[in-house]
């Protein structure tokens, strides 16, 4: 929407743009005949409102001769001509006045509404940034031709932050594509930098980030497809469509998982904290293989003790009470997370369901030393040592310590973990 911007112009180029949805250019100064093919058949004639130079069918009116049009081109051509001269003159004047000064550098990487204006009104598509090889042989138009200018029927589901989609591209595995709700960022530059971190993080149990699209049409994350779908999906799915986890499949999970974020705190410089872990966020491969989704909403910190952020990111179950009550953000938030989802790994229980708190019931439990009462069934029809599920117990409720400190490292996880794997 570009309605009462002051835009010149030529509206006619639009027409290539066969993603466009929606489109607002009242009330500014653009000229020309108004198409009527392609996509301008569906946008309504209130789109159009005060141009007076446009003309078409949609209001009624006859398009100036092309004798005409030139006479007045000629004429906006010198007018603007004369502008640009005196403006000139302007400059040079000023350049002089101020000569013995250094020039002040812009550091203002914000997005104009001209340089909008120039996006859509060009006919090259958006750019596609490729960041892996799965999809170095395509172009941004050829994932629009495979979903039908990303149709509702390639859906597999929604975000807090996105529409997911699937594509399956010629000569290469499928991928999964993230439509952000959020507008074009205020940044390009800085969000094109986070992006480009992000795609150069590589880990067998984080999912990588292959490319992305920006644009003010739609902001796209392209992103390697996983088979199995989220760990959530399988723990809560409805009965007849549930999958049954044994112990092993479920401790390799976890071990998975704990890797992931590991690197994501201990390996990546700057280190990176995730914000938001929960089962929703690990997705499972075709072997189920865990793999930690969504850290493009993660932020790279500084290497110091906090960072302090002015609103609480997470998911409400999962979500660090000491970060809700201070808005202080550390690795140890990530950790209470994952604390969470082990508690739900052995119980197949939901973190918040309907008034019930997992959290809260495993520690009434643990008191009264019945927790193992809570056990996933699927557990102890196929674990051969109890022990090892009462010592997953036992690191969850220290993941989910109160005091952030008086909680582990993720390395310190990955290594009980690992004696679990292999006793």
């Amino acid at each position: 929407k570009l309605e009462s911007n002051n835009m010149t112009g030529d509206v006619s180029s639009l027409t290539n743009c066969f993603s466009l949805n929606v489109l607002n250019i009242s009330y500014n100064n653009l000229a020309g005949v108004v198409p009527t093919d392609n996509n301008f058949s569906r946008f309504s004639p209130d789109s159009f409102l005060g141009n007076p130079g446009l003309c078409g069918s949609w209001r009624g009116s006859s398009c100036p001769s092309s004798s005409h049009a030139k006479r007045f081109s000629v004429s906006r051509a010198v007018i603007l001509g004369i502008a640009i001269g005196g403006f000139a003159i302007l400059l040079l004047i000023l350049a002089a006045a101020c000569w013995p000064h250094s020039p002040a550098v812009s550091t203002d990487f914000s997005v104009s509404k001209q340089e909008i204006h120039a996006v859509l009104s060009s006919n090259v598509p958006p750019k596609l940034v490729i960041l892996h090889m799965n999809m170095a042989l395509h172009v941004y138009d050829d994932i629009m031709r495979m979903t039908e200018n990303l149709s509702e029927k390639y859906i597999i589901g929604y975000g807090a932050s996105s529409t997911v989609y699937k594509c399956v591209l010629k000569n290469c595995k499928p991928v999964a594509i993230k439509k952000l709700y959020a507008h074009y960022p205020q940044s390009v530059k800085e969000f094109e930098t986070e992006l480009e971190t992000i795609g150069s993080i590589k880990h067998r149990n984080l999912v990588s980030l292959q490319a992305y699209s920006l644009s003010p049409a739609g902001n796209l994350l392209f992103y390697e497809y996983m088979e199995s779908g989220s760990l959530w999906d399988v723990l809560h799915a409805p009965s007849s469509k549930k999958t049954k986890l044994d112990w092993e499949a479920r401790l390799q999970i976890a071990l998975g998982t704990a890797q992931g974020l590991a690197y994501l705190h201990h390996d990546c410089s700057p280190r990176i904290i995730h914000r938001d872990v929960k089962s929703k966020n690990i997705l499972l491969d075709k072997d189920y293989v865990a793999h930690l989704a969504d850290f493009g909403i993660a932020k790279s910190v500084c290497i110091s003790k906090t960072h302090t952020s002015t609103y609480v990111m997470g998911t409400i179950g999962y979500i660090d009470p000491e970060y809700a009550r201070t808005s202080r953000l550390n690795e140890k938030s990530d950790v209470y997370s994952y604390g969470i989802v082990l508690l739900e790994l052995l119980t197949g229980k939901k973190p918040v369901d309907n008034e019930c708190n997992l959290h809260h019931l495993i520690l009434s439990k643990a008191a009264d030393n019945t927790v193992m009462e809570m056990v996933d069934p699927d557990i102890t029809a196929t674990c051969k040592d109890l022990g090892e599920v009462k010592r997953m117990f036992q690191l969850a409720l220290l993941c989910s310590k109160r005091q952030p400190s008086d909680r582990p490292t993720m390395h310190d996880v990955v290594h009980v973990l690992s004696c679990l794997v292999c006793p």
